[in-house]
């Protein structure tokens, strides 16, 4: 059997499947964050039913680890004939922990809003549509974009949970150059280093966000 060491070719190997993990991390968000809007606005909603299916849908995916629903996505279903790619299972595993944890976090955002602002829209003959969107939300996206970044991260990192069922990203990718170099503390370095590129500036600009609308203080002094 055959030994080579690490060299330039397989950091371009990464570097090429680092693409998959940002296009997945893209795809989780924006369809995690379609779905997680809906959640939020189902958990504040007037009705009970909405309310508590909504609740159903967090409880159940924050409840289990996120291997366990990718698995479910692409395991159980082929047992019933259903075969999803890669890319499809993981990117609708993901969405489905995104979706649960993004509603909760804008579900807070949303109700962090003080109760007069609801009364006084309602006051002004406002429908509960109309509420949230020329009151509610504006006020919430200014509390919800610093940890809805922020959660962003933690989206990309999860990405590499998607390696156990074959989808080539940065940590498969990984995992297939140290099979073959059998050096793992070169070629796992490297990964770590692509994945620390991409989530860093991430966290720093959450961060910066967060001082930069000062919300906490604005609410804090509001109240």
């Amino acid at each position: 059997m055959g030994f080579r060491y690490y060299g330039f070719p397989d950091f371009l190997f990464l570097l090429d499947a680092t693409r998959w993990t940002i296009l997945l991390s893209l795809f989780t968000f924006a369809a995690g964050g379609v779905l997680g809007a809906v959640v939020a606005l189902a958990r504040v909603s007037a009705s009970k039913p909405l309310r508590w299916l909504a609740i159903g849908f967090i409880q159940l995916v924050q409840g289990t680890p996120v291997l366990m629903q990718l698995f479910v996505w692409f395991f159980l279903l082929s047992l019933i004939g259903v075969n999803l790619p890669a890319f499809v299972a993981s990117g609708l595993a993901l969405t489905m922990y995104a979706a649960a944890f993004l509603g909760e976090i804008w579900r807070g955002c949303i109700q962090a809003i003080p109760k007069t602002q609801w009364e006084a829209a309602a006051s002004i003959g406002m429908s509960r549509w109309e509420q949230v969107r020329e009151i509610i939300a504006p006020q919430a996206l200014r509390i919800a974009v610093p940890p809805t970044v922020g959660f962003l991260v933690q989206i990309v990192k999860t990405t590499s949970l998607t390696a156990l069922v074959g989808f080539v990203e940065v940590t498969r990718a990984g995992q297939l150059v140290n099979s073959t170099t059998f050096q793992p503390l070169p070629v796992f370095c490297t990964v770590a280093a692509i994945y620390f590129v991409i989530c860093f500036p991430l966290s720093l600009y959450s961060g910066t966000l967060e001082k930069k609308l000062n919300v906490g203080r604005q609410f804090a002094v509001s109240a």
